[in-house]
């Protein structure tokens, strides 16, 4: 998906994992995961550089879908969808 794509996808879970370092995000990505449905879309807010790999990793590890990644200023929007 492209970066205008992204910023269009409703999304059903966004988790504000900014304020941690690796591996923060990913922790709080894999706590949320749990709370929503199969075939909704969460996007996980990190300002960590290594979030950028570890969730795309994490996604193919359990099935998920990596839709991809926004930058912002200061720091990343990471979209993935529940299988």
């Amino acid at each position: 998906m492209n970066e205008q794509e992204l910023k269009a996808l409703e999304v059903n879970k966004s988790v504000d994992a900014r304020g941690t370092a690796c591996p923060g995000p990913l922790l709080e990505a894999k706590k949320a995961i749990g709370t929503i449905k199969s075939g909704d879309i969460m996007e996980v807010l990190s300002a960590d550089e290594g979030t950028r790999v570890d969730i795309p990793k994490w996604c193919t590890k359990q099935g998920h879908e990596y839709l991809g990644t926004v930058e912002e200023s200061g720091f990343f929007k990471i979209y993935m969808k529940k299988n």
